[in-house]
């Protein structure tokens, strides 16, 4: 990657990262409160899905081959389903339940694409191996979300009277407003760090360079 790319790539990193940490404060929010922030929240979980199918694309080079192709794939689906099933709540065609189980399969698309990117050997000498760890638990979290398809086809709206099994799908919203968001923001510090690494080093300035590669080895 060139500086200019991984600039780029490191602040959209850090838009994902925020706006799904603030979706996640925004829920719990109207959880004690009330008021606005279920539906801000709605639009945020949206917002991040398709901020995610744009890393997705940005990063798309990471995972080479058919694989690539399918991860990115999922990641622009699950990005669609995540628009829908915000849309469902907020437009009240169907109650927050229903809709939430829309988004966790929009969700576990983006988190197969997830698990394809920080599994790839092609990210595997670039990234702190920490950091792709934790992308690896993240996404997969999130797949979990594929639990909830027949929750959809059954269209449960009843979060009283759901079968246990259908929670299984919902385990996949600590990937989406914990892990995911952590992974992000990591990722965007590293790919910041790129982009400086690229820029010209300046005469005289061997100790700045010796402090960015600690502080890398420190990461990893």
């Amino acid at each position: 990657m060139n500086e200019g790319r991984d600039r780029d790539v490191g602040r959209l990193a850090l838009a994902v990262g925020v706006c799904a940490a603030g979706s996640a404060v925004c829920l719990a929010t109207f959880y004690a409160v009330q008021g606005p922030f279920g539906t801000i929240n709605d639009i945020g979980n949206a917002t991040a899905g398709v901020l995610s199918a744009g890393l997705a694309w940005r990063l798309r080079r990471h995972i080479p081959g058919r694989a690539g192709d399918l991860a990115l794939g999922a990641a622009i689906a699950g990005a669609a389903i995540t628009v829908v099933g915000s849309t469902l709540v907020i437009s009240g065609t169907t109650g927050f339940f229903l809709a939430g189980l829309v988004s966790s399969v929009g969700f576990a698309g983006i988190g197969a694409w997830l698990l394809a990117l920080n599994t790839s050997h092609a990210v595997a000498g670039g990234w702190p191996q920490r950091l792709r760890r934790l992308g690896t638990a993240a996404g997969a979290l999130m797949a979990l979300g594929v639990a909830a398809v027949p929750g959809i086809l059954l269209r449960l709206d009843d979060m009283g009277a759901a079968p246990g099994w259908v929670w299984i799908g919902l385990v996949g919203w600590l990937g989406i407003f914990v892990v995911y968001p952590a992974w992000a923001i990591w990722l965007a510090r590293v790919e910041t760090s790129l982009a400086r690494r690229a820029l010209p080093t300046p005469a005289g300035s061997g100790a700045s360079a010796v402090a960015i590669s600690a502080v890398e080895q420190d990461w990893r």
